[in-house]
This record gives structure tokens, sequence and C-alpha cells, in this order.
């Protein structure tokens, strides 16, 4: 997943520090192993210098915490609309974006699946389609099925999540529970 997107995804539910939105991001896309905390923090650095999140004051304990630009939220409703399809659709960037998007905006969520389905189906029909004098190589036809694998797996998933977004509230505000922080001491 693009922390970067993840990370605005979620700021597009409000100001939130830094562990704040490593446990946000690690609940929203329970799929994936978490991001490292360090990586959180790079990339909040790099997204205020980008102009796409700014400070928002801090917590009563006084963490840091960050607020989208306009620039900001107009990166997060291109990023929860656009199907992230350059060739053939990554998984993991599939169901990060379709869970995190499904946990902000369950009507875009909707939408991003059913692009998503849509290319899945197209890609099948023409996968299954052979060469010209009707044979594959060896090696072209287990790409080819492992491929074809993958399109079924895709659009059953995607089904699916269309099917529970449909039937089920998936939207949530920012969790208020506290992540704890730092090392205890040793005793």
């Amino acid at each position: 997943m693009s922390v970067r997107d993840g990370l605005l995804a979620i700021l597009s539910l409000g100001p939130a520090y830094g562990l704040q939105l490593h446990a946000e991001l690690a609940s929203r896309a329970p799929h994936r192993k978490p991001v490292n905390a360090g990586q959180v923090y790079g990339t909040l650095e790099r997204l205020t210098k980008q102009g796409f999140i700014e400070p928002a004051g801090q917590t009563d304990d006084a963490l840091p915490l960050y607020n989208l630009t306009r620039q900001g939220f107009a990166e997060v409703a291109a990023w929860m609309s656009t199907p992230a399809i350059d060739a053939l659709p990554e998984w993991t960037e599939m169901l990060d974006q379709v869970l995190i998007a499904s946990s902000i905006d369950a009507v875009c969520a909707m939408d991003l699946a059913g692009q998503y389905r849509r290319w899945w189906e197209n890609d099948l029909k023409l996968t299954r389609t052979p060469g010209l004098d009707g044979s594959f190589t060896t090696d072209a036809h287990l790409a080819l099925v492992a491929r074809e694998a993958l399109g079924v797996a895709a659009i059953a998933w995607l089904g699916a999540a269309i099917a529970a977004l449909s039937d089920y509230d998936t939207q949530r505000g920012l969790s208020q529970v506290r992540p704890k922080r730092g090392r205890r001491p040793r005793g």
C-alpha cells in the first residue's frame, strides 16, 4: 500500500497524530503487516513539505496533530475514486484501496470495487484468447493460468466486497483509543 495515500485518506476524517494514524492504518488494512511507525512519521514529514497536510495544533499531552490541506483533500478524492491500474492491478494495493475507502466512504468504495471488478472481467475475456496460431508456449500458458486464477479470485473478492458494502455500514471515524507511547522503563 502506499502509506502516503492511506494516511491522507485517514486524515480526511479529521486531525490526528502520528501514532494514532499508525494504529488507524493497521486497523483499516488488517490484511497486511503493520507499517513501521518511523515510516509513518517520515511520510508525514514529506506530506507536510509537499503541501498535502499541515500542522493542526496538538493534543492535551503535546502530540502534534496533522490536518489535510485543500490539496490533500483533492488527492484523497482522486485516490478513493480511481483504481490503481496500470497494466495489471497489484493485489495488495487493490485490497488496501478498497478496504481503507470502505472505512471512510462506503459509496465511494463500492464504486471503486466496481471499477476494479469490471477491469478484471475485461482482462479475463482478453487473457482467454490464445495466440494467433491457437497455441501457447509452456511458460506463457502457465503465466496465463496464473493470471486467470488471480482474475477469478479478484472478481470473487470484489463481488463479496460490493455485497458487504451494500449490506453493512462500514464507515467509521477516528478511534478515540490512545495508542501506547514509547517503551516502558525496565524495572
